[in-house]
């Protein structure tokens, strides 16, 4: 044989072996999706958005309650609020199963009693606060109004997230009413200041359960949405299911060096070396981690539902991983996904036109992948910068999210996707990593299963609605928001039991 057919050979041989297993793989994958029962609308116990069930998220939405930061609020309205939630669902507060308390002067807490003391209670979450409207032109409607226009509910509220604290009364209103017992205890929180971290509701809430020794079977708190158009090589509409969330961390970069006149400037300034230090930052990105956190499950999840190509690659991500890291990494969007962002957000020097600045400031917010540590991030920035006349300050640090188990090894991840596809029974669930940041900070110590979801729709055009102009929902959604609660109540008395996925090799 000659040299060239030898060569040829040793070419050709590992290549097909690849395609091979390419191809077995990408023809045996398996698929995480489900396909229960629908809730149709003529259901007995379907909730319709019935003109008085409409007018009460209306209602919601008027109350201003707005928080600007930790410890400043508007307490009038969020007592307003909380007097009308108790009127607004007489059933609920009536009811010997339920109690509630009112935590931290302006949060509530509900218990609704299980039947079956061996079961761990579970919790659903939502916050009562808003974030402030600014002057910014374009609402369609007044946005503490609530108005119901053109098949939408607009306000500030409407998604982030009365609805969801609407949503979960409704449904349990609506449970109790029909003489309903549960088996398992479930919590209901609503912390008020949510939107400015939490310190005075949720987290009361967290250690007033955990004094009372509450362990937790899993908690759901407000998250991403069901999107449509969001997926790449994906048709159809997915809902992401978020099982952590990315750490916080904004450092304070400084220079200090000699100031003087303009007339007469050094060879380097503090402008000049911090701008260089922000390059460096900027030119030198955070590792691209993509297929080491929950964002590989994510792909894994929807791969039996994309488009050939995508599926192929997503079936054999043992060999087209640095492909799939290097297409995400492009743009924004994706990049995000994939490792910590580093964003410089301010940038602060000097007073006048002909003096030389003798300090030179800058902050730089990143967002931390889960898995990557604050330290690691910080390391990193020591590293690309490589200048010790910058100092570094952490101005503040949140740690990300512990991941919470997902698939069908995590009854309550499945129970909670089993719900949202009798809901949407056109839609795909996958595990997903939550870009910012929730009350459910606060839990970690009640339980290992935590997970964030909003029940309503949203294409990548609506995304700018949350905490933007035209904040809204459509009327089916929110019907749609009510009977997933409802579902969810009811899938939560099922056994929970761990289900071994037969597929369990390297992908």
């Amino acid at each position: 044989m000659s040299t060239a057919k030898r060569l040829l050979l040793w070419v050709c041989l590992p290549l097909m072996c690849v395609v091979v297993i390419a191809v077995v793989r990408t023809v045996t994958f398996p698929s995480y999706q489900t396909r229960p029962p629908p809730c149709n609308a003529t259901d007995q116990d379907f909730i319709p958005a019935t003109k008085d069930r409409l007018d009460k998220l209306s209602r919601a939405v008027t109350f201003r309650t707005i928080s600007y930061e930790p410890g400043r609020g508007t307490p009038e309205e969020l007592l307003k609020f909380i007097a009308f939630i108790r009127e607004s669902f007489p059933v609920v507060h009536s009811s010997p199963l339920v109690t509630r308390e009112v935590v931290g002067n302006f949060s509530l807490l509900y218990r609704v009693e299980g039947s079956d003391s061996s079961l761990k209670p579970g919790l659903l979450a939502a916050h009562l606060d808003v974030v402030p409207v600014t002057e910014e032109p374009g609402w369609d409607a007044e946005p503490f109004s609530g108005q119901q226009k053109d098949g939408f509910l607009y306000g500030r509220g409407s998604i982030d997230c009365k609805h969801n604290v609407m949503g979960q009364l409704e449904a349990l209103e609506f449970h109790l009413k029909r003489g309903h017992r549960p088996k398992r205890t479930l919590y209901l929180a609503y912390g008020h200041d949510e939107e400015v971290s939490g310190q005075y509701g949720a987290k009361r809430i967290a250690e007033l359960l955990e004094n009372r020794g509450v362990k937790l079977e899993f908690l759901l708190d407000e998250g991403f949405t069901i999107t449509k158009d969001y997926v790449p090589g994906v048709a159809k509409k997915v809902a992401l299911l978020s099982v952590t969330e990315k750490g916080y961390l904004t450092v304070k970069l400084s220079v200090r060096m000699k100031g003087g006149h303009g007339s007469m400037p050094e060879k380097e300034s503090a402008i000049g070396v911090l701008s260089q230090a922000v390059t460096n930052l900027e030119r030198n990105p955070q590792p691209n981690l993509w297929g080491s956190g929950p964002e590989r499950d994510f792909a894994v999840h929807l791969a039996t539902e994309m488009s050939l190509l995508h599926r192929v690659m997503i079936s054999n991500l043992w060999f087209f991983t640095p492909v799939i890291r290097w297409v995400l990494a492009l743009k924004a969007g994706t990049n995000a996904l994939c490792r910590t962002t580093t964003a410089v957000t301010r940038f602060n020097a000097g007073i006048k036109d002909n003096v030389i600045a003798p300090e030179a400031v800058a902050i730089v917010n990143h967002r931390v992948h889960p898995k990557q540590t604050i330290q690691e991030v910080l390391d990193h920035n020591v590293k690309v910068i490589n200048d010790p006349r910058v100092k570094m300050e952490v101005v503040k640090a949140v740690v990300p999210a512990p991941i919470s188990p997902s698939g069908p090894e995590s009854p309550a991840y499945m129970m909670i996707q089993e719900s949202i596809q009798q809901v949407y029974p056109d839609s795909l669930v996958a595990p997903f990593v939550l870009i910012g940041n929730t009350d459910t900070r606060h839990y970690w110590n009640l339980t290992s299963a935590i997970y964030r979801f909003s029940p309503n729709v949203m294409s990548p055009e609506d995304f700018s609605r949350f905490h933007g102009v035209n904040e809204r929902i459509s009327i089916e959604d929110y019907e749609r928001v009510m009977n997933f609660y409802f579902h969810l109540m009811r899938n939560v008395d099922k056994p929970m039991v761990v289900m071994r996925h037969e597929h369990d090799g390297d992908l």
